[in-house]
């Protein structure tokens, strides 16, 4: 949203009243409560990056991504600082808790001379845990108004909101304020400070030359930002609460993946089990066992069922059928299972914790502690965990997460089925079977990490306080995540289900069929109709490991083949959706590579299994692969990772 479509909502005499502060402080909570309007409240920095508009009385309030200052060394403060620089009033929200660290912003916006107003969120958090801040005192030293609040419950938004109208500058230290009065450029006060501070963007648009006063200005805000502290705070001498106690467990290893475990466990009982097995099942059904049918006779009376536009609009991939089943029966549940998931992990503020744990281990895979989300939510739903790649840092770290979960996160449906194939095999198999699926996550996350082009960026996280998060903010972000996800995937969707409709009218669906019978037969040893396995796989993954339980085959060739289709892209909605995030060439690139990563492994494995089968070690492969996998993971990381210079 530019400048110029924020100016066209002012009414005439309106003002722009623009929210600041760091991180997790509650800035989207008071943008909902001054414009009963709802945005994004995430625990992750930056995604409340798109400026969001919303009208107060008058007024124009306008939110910004949550920031530390002004130093324009990324988009969230290059983006804060455009927005806060044509502010005509500033509502700056600080966190009572982390007071100290806070106020730091604050008092450089006072320097800037914006007038304002300070809401001092989280007193109750503060309280708990034994904190007092004499709000009347801050607002003497700051001289600026000060409102205690608490936002999720609304404790002090009414009297925030007369006090708007109050907003003035506040006081300037007097070694700030003699190096403002040596510098004056054209635009003002607000920009002499940023000049003064060496930002390069504004000194040019000022035609000035960038200041070298920043060290010496940061020192003096701190030094005072500490003393302004040490007044304003009263230890009540309570202690830490239960909340802090537990927060810090969850940082600790020996705590912390315990408690990681059974959260991955409830995790995977409301995904895995009731959102994409119990409510799957009643949605599906309702869907294929009444929608189905009635729209399929209603659609018979004009059009022919096996004429072409038959076939597109009610067949087998039909865009009024299978396309509104998958998006509405299948898809719709999972989103709002995994967002509503997500949200209270975020609202919690356990989210942060789990990424602080598990970052050392996956920085070796190139990624950082924030990519544990999406690979957790994978075994629940790969489709949806593609979404919430999202969250990750730069564009590689999106890709090799993205890769890693169509190569080999099986979702909560296969799982089962490949449960039920292995269990009517020798217990050997099983072994290799999760001992393969995890070497390859291994190798290709390890080899993704170390020559994939780009960076990873390090895992700069603020670790908000814990809390029982607010059921009706939980269901507002869960509604409004899902319904923004169906409405921009559905068209993707339907479009995937039309080429593949197209695919099939024109006979090109059977020519895949028989283009893939000498892969399967000739490569991996398995027989013809195997081929149907791995088409039905990329409709849905479940329904290509459940054929394999109909095929008469050799306990070595089913082994093979779950291990193969494993392999292979998800489902047509995960690669759709893929498509979606990654773009349509990105998304080809990943969708083939993967595919001939799964045959190639496929057909390597099918040897080596044929040759110690053959001699009956089957048992001693099992046990000598163990022994080889650790040794070649110890390898790959100490020669591959540790020179690696782009993953720090």
């Amino acid at each position: 949203m530019s400048n110029d479509s924020v100016e066209a909502r002012i009414p005439s005499g309106g003002k722009k009243i623009v929210l600041a502060g760091n991180p997790n402080v509650g800035k989207s909570v008071f943008f909902n409560a001054l414009t009963r309007l709802y945005v994004d409240v995430s625990n992750y920095p930056g995604t409340t990056l798109d400026m969001a508009c919303g009208r107060f009385g008058s007024d124009v309030v306008i939110d910004t991504p949550g920031v530390y200052g002004f130093s324009s060394l990324n988009k969230e403060e290059v983006i804060a600082r455009d927005i806060i620089l044509e502010a005509d009033v500033v509502v700056n929200i600080v966190d009572a808790v982390h007071l100290e660290r806070d106020l730091f912003l604050t008092l450089q916006l006072i320097d800037m001379g914006m007038p304002m107003v300070v809401a001092l969120n989280m007193v109750d958090d503060a309280a708990r845990e034994g904190l007092k801040v004499r709000s009347y005192l801050l607002e003497k030293l700051l001289g600026v108004p000060v409102v205690p609040t608490v936002a999720v419950s609304g404790r002090g938004i009414e009297e925030l909101k007369r006090k708007i109208y109050f907003a003035r500058p506040g006081h300037v230290e007097s070694f700030t304020r003699e190096k403002l009065s040596q510098i004056h450029p054209p635009a003002g006060r607000r920009e002499a400070l940023l000049i003064l501070e060496g930002d390069p963007v504004i000194s040019k648009r000022s035609g000035m030359r960038p200041g070298t006063e920043r060290d010496a200005l940061y020192r003096v805000r701190r030094e005072r930002v500490n003393q302004i502290a040490a007044r304003v705070i009263n230890n009540t001498g309570r202690g830490t609460s239960f909340a802090t106690r537990l927060g810090r467990w969850m940082l600790l290893p020996a705590t912390g993946f315990p408690l990681l475990v059974l959260v991955l466990w409830g995790i995977y009982e409301i995904v895995g089990v009731f959102f994409a097995q119990f409510v799957i099942d009643h949605t599906l059904g309702l869907m294929e066992g009444h929608y189905e049918p009635a729209v399929r006779s209603l659609i018979d009376v004009f059009i022919l069922p096996r004429s072409v536009a038959g076939t597109i609009l009610t067949g087998r991939f039909g865009l009024l059928t299978l396309t509104v089943t998958y998006m509405f029966g299948l898809l719709l549940p999972l989103v709002l299972g995994i967002f509503l998931v997500v949200s209270v992990l975020e609202d919690s503020g356990y989210l942060p914790r789990i990424a602080t744990l598990v970052d050392r281990v996956l920085i070796g895979f190139g990624l950082n502690g924030q990519a544990i989300i999406p690979l957790i939510l994978g075994f629940g739903c790969v489709t949806m965990s593609l979404i919430t790649t999202r969250m990750l840092g730069t564009q590689r770290e999106r890709r090799i997460a993205t890769f890693l979960l169509v190569l080999g996160i099986p979702c909560s449906a296969q799982t089962a089925i490949v449960t039920a194939v292995l269990v009517g095999m020798d217990p050997a198999y099983a072994f290799l079977y999760l001992l393969f699926i995890c070497s390859m996550l291994v190798i290709a996350g390890t080899f993704l990490g170390r020559f994939l082009p780009g960076w990873t960026s390090p895992l700069l996280i603020e670790l908000p306080p814990l809390r029982l998060p607010r059921p009706k903010n939980v269901l507002k972000k869960t509604w409004f995540k899902s319904w923004n996800f169906v409405r921009e995937a559905f068209p993707i969707f339907a479009g995937g289900m039309l080429l593949l409709s197209v695919l099939e009218v024109s006979g090109l669906l059977d020519g895949i069929r028989s283009f893939l019978i000498p892969v399967t037969v000739n490569w991996l040893h398995l027989p013809p109709e195997m081929a149907d396995v791995f088409i039905m796989g990329f409709i849905r993954k479940e329904f290509g490991a459940a054929f394999i339980l109909n095929v008469p085959m050799l306990a070595l060739q089913k082994f093979v083949a779950l291990v193969t289709l494993t392999l292979t892209v998800p489902c047509i909605a995960s690669t759709m959706i893929v498509f979606k995030e990654r773009g349509w060439w990105e998304g080809l690139l990943i969708w083939f590579s993967v595919y001939g990563l799964a045959f190639f492994a496929g057909g390597v494995l099918t040897r080596l299994m044929e040759a110690f089968n053959a001699a009956g070690f089957l048992r001693l492969l099992a046990l000598s692969t163990v022994v080889v996998f650790f040794l070649a993971a110890a390898l790959i990381v100490f020669r591959l990772l540790m020179p690696d210079k782009k993953a720090v």
